[in-house]
């Protein structure tokens, strides 16, 4: 079954992902469990109070294309609300919309691979990821995507493109096998575009069989969510 249609942002929710490891031996008492956990839940309220400090502070200084915050708090909800843990972004910029997505994959234990062709725009992010304190949730990769996408083996639950427009549908027919079943692929700027390269990826996802795509409208010029069914 497919939907596409339009619908309103979704609704920013921060839930806590708090799992006490087994740890190697079977028969440990169930106070180290609980200290784990404790300690686990205390190191990641430490994160998100830093990530948070980060965005509240940069708020205004986006730049360089980078995705609103109405769109970087979507993406959030999505990796969070669907548990997912293998990303792929295609188009990093300095790094908005990797910081929530990388925040999410924080809780669900995940990790972000994104890619970025300007090294100006990639140091830049760097930088912004260690501020963050985000760092070893990213695999940030100097690349071109072109190049790169075909060759990255997978497989992936959550894709982010916001990239070069004319590469979309080329982008998204190279990931989509390495897609799982369950994972959702999404791209940015798609709303009311019916025509030129974006309409061809409109026409692309809405032409795949066991795809469910709806388009988020936004001031940032919409998401796609289209999501994988067995």
């Amino acid at each position: 079954m497919r939907r596409y249609g339009l619908a309103g942002t979704a609704a920013f929710g921060i839930g806590m992902l708090a799992v006490a490891p087994l740890g190697p031996l079977a028969w440990a008492s169930p106070c180290a469990g609980q200290e784990a956990t404790a300690e686990k839940s205390a190191a990641q309220d430490e994160l998100d109070a830093r990530v948070r400090r980060f965005l509240d502070e940069s708020r205004r200084s986006w730049r360089d294309m980078n995705v609103p915050e109405e769109d970087g708090r979507l993406l959030y909800d999505l990796v969070l609300q669907h548990g997912y843990t293998r990303a792929l972004e295609v188009g990093t910029s300095t790094g908005h919309s990797a910081i929530w997505i990388a925040w999410a994959l924080s809780r669900t234990g995940g990790r972000l691979v994104t890619i970025e062709i300007d090294e100006r725009r990639y140091r830049q992010a760097l930088s912004n990821f260690e501020e963050a304190g985000l760092s070893d949730y990213i695999d940030a990769r100097l690349a071109d995507a072109h190049v790169l996408v075909p060759a990255l083996e997978g497989p992936f639950d959550f894709v982010f493109v916001d990239a070069d427009k004319e590469w979309y549908t080329r982008y998204f027919r190279s990931i989509l096998p390495r897609l799982e079943v369950g994972g959702c692929f999404t791209a940015h700027n798609v709303a009311g575009r019916r025509t030129g390269w974006l309409g061809e990826f409109l026409r692309a996802l809405e032409e795949t069989p066991n795809l469910e795509t709806e388009i988020r409208g936004s001031r940032g010029g919409g998401v796609s969510e289209s999501f994988k069914r067995g």
